[in-house]
């Protein structure tokens, strides 16, 4: 089973999605989901909010079988961290 093909760049891809998450899906999912991903199809502004990126992306194309999909950890710059992580030292 294949997925959707790109239509867009990457530059493309993430300016749209980025977007349409400031414009249309951020105002509906900011309050109460600190953390958890949203996947928007940059196309529709169609979008699923779950605990991970695996699972809003499943729901959405479930939904919209050809979504070109962005994803965002609603409260947070990126959906990923990489590298290591500062904690906090307990006295």
């Amino acid at each position: 089973m294949t997925g959707p093909q790109p239509r867009y760049s990457k530059e493309e891809h993430a300016r749209r999605g980025a977007a349409v998450y400031e414009r249309q899906v951020r105002p509906q999912v900011e309050a109460g989901n600190r953390g958890r991903i949203v996947a928007i199809d940059v196309d529709t502004g169609a979008f699923e909010v779950a605990d991970d990126s695996l699972t809003a992306s499943r729901h959405l194309l479930a939904r919209c079988p050809d979504a070109q999909i962005w994803c965002v950890r609603i409260g947070y710059p990126a959906v990923h961290h990489f590298g290591p992580r500062v904690r906090a030292v307990r006295a």
